[in-house]
């Protein structure tokens, strides 16, 4: 049984560096986040890259260890979404077609729910592992995961519900 070096983690980096970042990027709403969460993330597995199997995909542990960052990175900051503000921020609105704004309207209401909802949502739909897959990054049962899976896809719906026809119906 070998062990990974430092050329193994470069070589990982490289070739799974830009998925974990689009995964990152859904968990956490706004890239540069994602981008701050990944790199802690891939940090951590790091220091244990040496004593995981060369034989076993390294993805698993490192995409668990992002889900828990995130996790947890929303639990400390839930706080600081709940400031209230004089009147709303402006929200840019861009001309386009309205697949672009329908995917900008599902962004924003995937950061709305709950970090367990949104990475059982992203684990499953976006990087289309099976339940048993997403229960076992999340290191919760597979009941969990539709449970989560279940509810979270109700409460897009139900948000989404006006915005799924074309503009101009």
């Amino acid at each position: 049984m070998g062990r990974r070096d430092d050329e193994s983690f470069v070589e990982f980096v490289a070739e799974r560096g830009d998925a974990l970042l689009r995964t990152a990027s859904l968990m956490c709403g706004a890239r540069q986040d994602a981008e701050d969460i990944l790199q802690t993330a891939l940090e951590k597995a790091y220091r244990h890259w040496g004593r995981l199997d060369a034989d076993t995909d390294p993805e698993p542990y490192v995409r668990r260890i992002l889900v828990n960052l995130v996790i947890s990175r929303s639990r400390r900051w839930k706080v600081l979404r709940e400031i209230h503000m004089a009147r709303p921020p402006e929200t840019p609105t861009l001309p386009g077609t309205h697949a672009v704004e329908l995917r900008g309207t599902l962004m924003d209401e995937l950061r709305r729910l709950g970090a367990r909802q949104r990475a059982v949502l992203v684990l499953r739909f976006w990087e289309d592992l099976s339940e048993a897959e997403t229960a076992q990054v999340l290191g919760c049962s597979v009941g969990t995961v539709k449970s989560q899976a279940s509810r979270g896809l109700a409460r897009l719906r139900e948000r989404l519900g006006a915005n799924l026809a074309p503009m101009g119906s």
